[in-house]
């Protein structure tokens, strides 16, 4: 309890927490200024203020040449393409990826649906405990571990390795998670067939590895914030996994960290969001690159919908440890990152709130 002011945060944020309402509840509910537990301080918020001038979006790469032909010359120039995001921005967008505009529309309109539903229908979903596997609706995955909540509510279904009892999902957007689970790990497997061709591995490398297995959806859902600029969508952070794949509809949001500089990300019709996980910056020893990115609080009328599906592996290396891949290196090239146990990584994930690259900087080698 703050002692001056007699607030109780700990008590707000169990009110809310119980209440199951999501910040959707509280935006439909007509408030016009936030809970206090949701505003950050103001160093926070300065920081927020800022965005690039100079650049004005991620790369945008072109697949159709490779789905829609075996052209070796084009998939050379694809897989530099990929490979330079990944090292210098750890971010792109992929169009003409393979995956109908309607099925993307389907998807997105599915998940807005389930959030548009009255809090008392969701609440069935609504958990706080964060086990692996099965299906939950949640606002803020780390609202006790944070110094600060942030203004979405998520929907999360694991999708791998264990199937998921369909019938667990909501019936809302049952279908189309499901279908969308099969569409984005198809654009999944394109890319890091490609990821890998850039790392002179071959192109089924990562795939054999399980990289494709181990996988949540998360449909997240930013409503109409009457307060954006004392709070955000998702603070800054960068993903733990190996890539994640995002689509998200048109309403923005996102700002990706190039250099210095925030870098917003504006939604290209029919675009998907790659971007490089932690996972992946360990095993490429460095070569690629997982970037800071955020959300900020949205300040339109209209809720922006965002789905991920983060892949990580499901099969650690027998004796139980993971670090930078043994065909990368070499006496010139040494690692630079220490091997790992999947203990030291689940809990670096789930004991703390989201954050940058902690995992990364605990086990970089320090010359």
């Amino acid at each position: 309890m703050d002692a001056n002011s007699g607030y109780d945060r700990m008590k707000e944020l169990k009110e809310f927490d119980e209440s199951k309402m999501g910040v959707k509840g509280l935006s439909d509910s007509g408030i016009t200024s936030i809970p206090r537990f949701f505003v950050h301080p103001p160093e926070t918020l300065a920081d927020f203020k800022k965005s690039s001038s100079t650049c004005t979006n991620i790369p945008i790469i072109d697949l159709s040449s490779i789905i829609n032909s075996k052209d070796t010359d084009h998939r050379l120039k694809i897989v530099e393409q990929v490979k330079e995001a990944a090292k210098t921005w750890g971010f792109f967008q992929a169009i003409n990826h393979g995956v109908p505009i309607s099925v993307l529309d389907e998807t997105i309109h599915a998940i807005k649906a389930f959030h548009d539903q009255p809090h008392e229908v969701k609440a069935k979903f609504y958990k706080r405990e964060n086990e692996i596997g099965g299906v939950m609706y949640t606002s803020n995955n780390d609202l006790y571990r944070a110094k600060s909540a942030a203004w979405h509510d998520s929907l999360q279904a694991w999708m791998g390795p264990e199937p998921l009892k369909v019938a667990d999902l909501p019936r809302i957007c049952r279908n189309e998670v499901v279908a969308w689970d099969k569409s984005a790990t198809e654009v999944a497997e394109t890319v890091m067939e490609l990821l890998c061709e850039g790392l002179g591995l071959e192109a089924g490398k990562f795939k054999e590895l399980t990289f494709l297995d181990a996988r949540v959806l998360v449909g997240h859902c930013y409503p109409y914030c009457p307060q954006p600029d004392l709070t955000v969508g998702i603070t800054s952070h960068t993903d733990p996994g190996v890539i994640t794949v995002l689509l998200q509809n048109h309403v923005p949001g996102l700002q990706v960290k190039h250099g210095d500089e925030w870098v917003n990300v504006k939604p290209v019709p029919g675009g998907l969001i790659i971007n490089a996980g932690d996972f992946l910056q360990i095993i490429s020893n460095g070569e690629y690159k997982s970037v800071q990115h955020r959300v900020l609080a949205n300040s339109s009328k209209e809720s922006r919908i965002s789905i991920v599906i983060f892949f990580n592996l499901s099969k650690w290396k027998e004796d139980g440890y993971y670090g930078p891949l043994p065909e990368l290196l070499s006496p010139e090239k040494p690692a630079i990152y220490r091997n790992f146990t999947t203990q030291e990584y689940i809990e670096n994930f789930y004991g703390k709130g989201i954050d940058t690259k902690s995992l990364i900087e605990k086990i970089k080698i320090q010359n």
